[in-house]
């Protein structure tokens, strides 16, 4: 598969901004309609995850960042353009997009790049699943993430809520949010585990990508490891989870990354990982 990897830092995105840093290894998404509180479109949906899906093959993009431009991070499908043609839409329609929207999640959790999401002020429907999908977020004070499906008259069961939620903040927790539709408040989100932590909203994007950084001069490889298992092993016992974890560090170990601390360490010198 060697002949589908490519750079992606010069990717041009339609739906939204897209800005990678000056070495290629940090990409940062920025959903771009402040104006409407940055929702979704069908259009959005499909690129996104067509990108996650192409993350797979970058030769370059280690760690991505998303966040919302002005105050929020994400209302969710936006109402006119998503949610009104919905309803004029037969069986076949409902699912292509349904299916659409869940191959999102999938594109993101299976992509090898730790994805960080900088959350702030509104994060809701569709917008808290893109968050919910991200394998670290910072929020701010003025988050409010609501998975407010039952709002609109649809079951909390959407993009794989009920299966990812409960595992990050609990069943009963998960319970409550999806049955009512509330918001989880900042507060609620740090204690309960869905934020790693709370920065102001000037610099939750900065803490962000330093974040995404410090993930980016890791050791990459071992990282896509890390969130692969993180998936997978939902799945297993604990038995085939030692299995699957014994053979993915013998793996680890014959990466140039590994040697690489050894002898730094002998040296005394800090490592200086190539994700290889």
């Amino acid at each position: 598969m060697a002949h589908h990897k490519r750079p992606y830092a010069g990717y041009q995105a339609k739906n939204f901004l897209w800005k990678a840093s000056g070495d290629g290894k940090v990409a940062t998404i920025t959903l771009n309609r402040p104006e409407r509180k940055n929702p979704l479109t069908f259009d959005s949906y499909a690129e996104l995850r067509d990108l996650f899906r192409g993350l797979v093959y970058a030769t370059d993009i280690k760690v991505v960042v998303i966040a919302g431009a002005g105050e929020n991070f994400c209302s969710g499908g936006d109402v006119h353009e998503i949610i009104g043609p919905l309803t004029q839409m037969t069986m076949p329609e409902l699912l292509d997009f349904t299916h659409m929207t869940g191959d999102l999640v999938k594109a993101m959790r299976a992509c090898p790049q730790p994805i960080v999401a900088a959350v702030d002020g509104i994060c809701a429907g569709a917008g808290a699943m893109v968050a919910l999908a991200s394998d670290m977020r910072i929020g701010t004070p003025a988050a409010r993430t609501a998975f407010l499906f039952t709002r609109v008259g649809l079951a909390g069961a959407d993009m794989g809520a009920c299966a990812l939620l409960p595992r990050m903040i609990g069943q009963g927790r998960a319970s409550e949010l999806l049955y009512t539709g509330r918001a989880m408040t900042a507060a609620e989100g740090l204690s309960w585990g869905f934020f790693n932590s709370l920065q102001a909203s000037d610099a939750v994007v900065g803490a962000a990508q330093a974040l995404a950084r410090q993930l980016a001069d890791g050791p990459t490889f071992a990282h896509g490891v890390t969130k692969k298992l993180l998936h997978q092993e939902w799945a297993m016992g604990v038995d085939e989870a030692i299995e699957a974890e014994a053979q993915a560090q013998a793996i680890c170990m014959q990466t140039r990354d590994f040697r690489r601390a050894y002898e730094a360490f002998v040296a005394r010198q800090k490592p200086v990982f190539e994700g290889d």
